[in-house]
Formats: C-alpha cells, structure tokens, sequence
C-alpha cells in the first residue's frame, strides 16, 4: 500500500477526471491521499474532497508564492475550515520560496507567513508541510527556532544529504516524488540511500512533476508506483518491504489511524 503524502487533487486538471485517476491509482495499492492546499480557494476545495472521499486527507495553507492573497481575513478564514472536518491532518504547504521571489520585502512577508503557519499547526496540534525552494537555510532557521510540535514532511526535497540530517533530527520526514527518477537527480539519489529508512516518505506532488518515463506529462495520481518502484530499486529493496515501511512512516507522520485491514 502506498500513502501519497503530497498531491493537488483540487487542482482543475485532477478535478475534471478524479473519479478515473483514484480507480487506476487504488487499483495498483494506492489507498491513501493527501490533498495540499495552496491558498484559501485551494484549501477549501481539500477540505471538500476529504469530506467526501474516504480516501482522501486534506492540509490547509496559503503557500509562500501566493503572499498577494496572505491577508488577516483569509487567514482567519483559513482557521475556520479547521472547524468543518477532522480529516484536515496537516497545514500545508507552507514555508519559503526564494526560486520566484527576490525581493527582500517578499522575503520578510513570506518568513511571517511561514511563522503564522506554524502557529497555526501548534494551536491545533498538526503536522506541516514544508515548501522550501532556494531558501533551504532560511527554512531550517525558522523550524528550529519555531518548533511544530508535531514535525511533520519537506515536501519535494532538493536539498543536500547534510540538511537532510538536519531535518530529521528535528523530526522531520524526508518527500521523494517523480525529481527522484530523472537522470540528472544526483543529489536525491544520494540523500535517499543515505538517510534511515524511517525518515522517508512519498508523493507525487500531481499534477506536477511527473516520474520517468512520463516527465514533462500531466503527472497522474497512479504514477507514484513509478516512483516507489524506482525507489526500491535504487535501495536494493524488495518493492513490498520497502512500501510497508514508507506506508508506516507517512501514517505515523500525520497520525492517521488505520483500520486492521490496512496492515
């Protein structure tokens, strides 16, 4: 079984066929979701989908890119959905992006937005999801200082084997999607076989990031079997064992109770 820890299903490419694409995903052991947020609209969407789909776990925020729709207002929205169901898990994704942001003002406000966040997870006692993107020290810097009491996942990690470390002494799960699979993801492969097995997790950050041999193709929910079949391979693991333990991870991250049938 496999539990995708990052993906846009609110996302209106997704959206349009998502019936088909959670058939073809739950048909190959992929039984579990979590739908990421990117800003109030987004985050209301994940929330709809988790309340009705079973499969389905939804993490709420308005990610740093988004720092023109960062208002108290929306903000104070954002809680609100907090109250409408028990299967949002996570506030996510949040942290910082300096690849598209320049601006050492944007910097600031994104540093509080991040702070905000994390906040938030503490008052209601839930993991993060952690966007970092050419801001790697910036983002360790804030997690230390300001301790999510229950860690949480650095989604899509590009960071180096050192950091990764870092990260999971402060708790932290390791997210490995499609980047894993290129020809050029050294770095990736070097982190994956370095750090514990019990730091690992996946996802596939759909529609985006597609794994071999579909990169550059709208990345479907049941293409994660690509990537933990790569993952396996790299590790010298059987594909089972090694999903039975990234299963386990991504449940205990986000503290997801399971039924008997499950393990």
């Amino acid at each position: 079984m496999i539990f995708d820890t990052h993906t846009h299903l609110n996302e209106p490419r997704i959206l349009e066929n998502l019936d088909i694409y959670l058939k073809e995903a739950k048909d190959l052991g992929i039984n579990k979701f979590l739908c990421v947020g990117w800003d109030y609209v987004s985050s209301k969407k994940s929330v709809e989908l988790a309340n009705k789909y079973e499969e389905i776990y939804a993490a709420i925020a308005i990610m740093p890119t988004e720092h023109k729709s960062f208002n108290e207002k929306n903000f104070k929205l954002l809680e609100e959905l907090l109250k409408t169901s028990n299967k949002i898990i996570a506030i996510g994704e949040t942290g910082l992006d300096y690849y598209w942001e320049k601006d050492e003002d944007i910097k600031k406000l994104q540093k509080e937005m991040f702070i905000k966040h994390i906040q938030l997870a503490n008052k209601y006692n839930l993991p993060v999801s952690i966007h970092c993107r050419d801001a790697i020290q910036d983002t360790f810097d804030i997690l230390k200082e300001y301790r999510v009491k229950q860690a949480g996942v650095m989604h899509c990690y590009s960071g180096s084997v050192e950091m990764a470390k870092e990260f999971i002494k402060l708790g932290y799960k390791i997210a490995f999607g499609g980047v894993l699979t290129f020809k050029n993801s050294i770095i990736s492969k070097q982190v994956l076989t370095t750090i514990p097995l019990e730091s690992i997790v996946l996802e596939t950050d759909s529609p985006y990031l597609a794994p071999m041999p579909y990169r550059g193709k709208l990345n479907e929910p049941k293409f994660i079997k690509k990537t933990a079949e790569f993952a396996a391979n790299l590790l010298k693991m059987e594909e089972n064992e090694f999903e039975k333990i990234i299963y386990k991870n991504s449940l205990n991250i986000f503290h997801v109770k399971t039924n008997e049938d499950d393990n």
